[in-house]
């Protein structure tokens, strides 16, 4: 049986187990997990533009998901992501980071000798990367290939998008391993025509880098956006799109993307252990939820958050009671997945089920 929250500041109403249960704890729920699924693989105009981010949830079971709901592609942070979506029969997985680390590229590399029926992309964003991609990629098999990091404006990683771009883009074609061009815009915000306006500038840049490498019968698939843009790519122009907090959704992304029908599916479920006048304590500190976020923006809540440590968490509230069982919504669902090793799911069959996850594993 279940029994129902006294308040969850972001799902009203949401079952919970009722049972012994170790606080805090994530908890997910696999129906809205469906259903922002079918809303982003609309959003983006198909399943085969689809290139979903793993490091949202780091859940195998949601790649086999995906899998048997015709996702073909996959975008991943880590050698452990890449690692787990490989094991999991994926065919095309994307390792979405710019590294000159050695000991990881060798490490990918093998996940290629492992998985030869795979295509396992790397990325490049400087001629002293693929200097140490090229050390690991002399014996290693054809179906490694990487992508070149463009910088739209980010300024995190990616090569300038003018004659540099190309020339970067022409060596790693010289070793017949180019996949073309990756472009994530995480800075763009504002509202939808405002990034709709800033996309298609960006847009614009990048289809002249294609226009100078076509000119050269060099062929240069897009793989583009993020949560905030991938629906307003020109589908002409990208491969691939990349969103990646669809999964869970969040306290941030269902206000300002509401546009696209998330449902938050994702939470942290804590218990009060001590109450005060105007205040309660919750067993779910620093430790339990969007620890990448000010304390005051780590989840949702009708008050005020007044204090939070490693374990604990104060907020303002006067009608908790200590016992209570509550469901806090993260501000950053991927770094709270990041925490644990495993998830408390609501499943379709309408019972609760333990599944792993990768936790902190990289």
């Amino acid at each position: 049986m279940d029994d129902y929250s006294r308040r969850t500041n972001a799902a009203p109403s949401q079952p919970l187990p009722n049972g012994p249960l170790s606080t805090p704890c994530f908890v997910i729920f696999e129906e809205n997990v469906r259903h922002n699924l079918r809303q982003t693989i609309a959003a983006c105009g198909g399943v085969e533009r689809l290139m979903p981010h793993v490091k949202t949830h780091r859940a195998p079971w949601i790649v086999e998901l995906l899998l048997s709901q015709g996702v073909t592609a996959f975008k991943c942070a880590t050698p452990a992501e890449v690692e787990m979506v490989l094991a999991a029969n994926a065919r095309q997985v994307t390792w979405a980071y710019p590294t000159v680390n050695s000991f990881n590229i060798h490490r990918f590399v093998d996940c290629a000798r492992q998985y030869p029926d795979a295509v396992l992309t790397g990325m490049v964003d400087s001629e002293r990367g693929l200097e140490v991609w090229r050390s690991e990629l002399e014996d290693a098999p054809a179906n490694v290939r990487l992508w070149v990091d463009l910088d739209p404006g980010l300024g995190r990683t990616g090569v300038q998008m003018d004659d540099s771009a190309l020339k970067l883009a022409r060596a790693v074609h010289r070793l017949g391993r180019f996949a073309g061009f990756h472009v994530y815009d995480g800075h763009i915000g504002g509202d939808r025509n405002e990034r709709r306006e800033k996309v298609l500038a960006l847009a614009g840049k990048v289809g002249w880098l294609i226009d100078c490498l076509s000119a050269e019968k060099i062929e240069c698939p897009v793989l583009a956006g993020g949560s905030y843009t991938f629906d307003l790519w020109p589908r002409h122009l990208t491969q691939f799109v990349s969103p990646g907090s669809w999964t869970f959704s969040s306290a941030q992304h269902d206000i300002e993307l509401a546009d696209l029908d998330w449902r938050p599916a994702a939470f942290v479920l804590a218990t009060v252990i001590s109450v005060h006048k105007n205040t309660a304590t919750l067993d779910a500190g620093s430790k339990a939820i969007s620890p990448d976020k000010p304390m005051t923006e780590r989840f949702r809540w009708d008050g005020r958050i007044l204090l939070m440590n490693e374990e604990h968490v104060i907020v303002e509230s006067t009608d908790l009671r200590v016992g209570d069982r509550v469901l806090l919504m993260p501000q950053h669902a991927c770094t709270t997945a990041y925490l644990y090793d495993s998830a408390l799911v609501k499943t379709m069959s309408h019972g609760w089920e333990k599944r792993r996850q990768l936790g902190c594993a990289r």
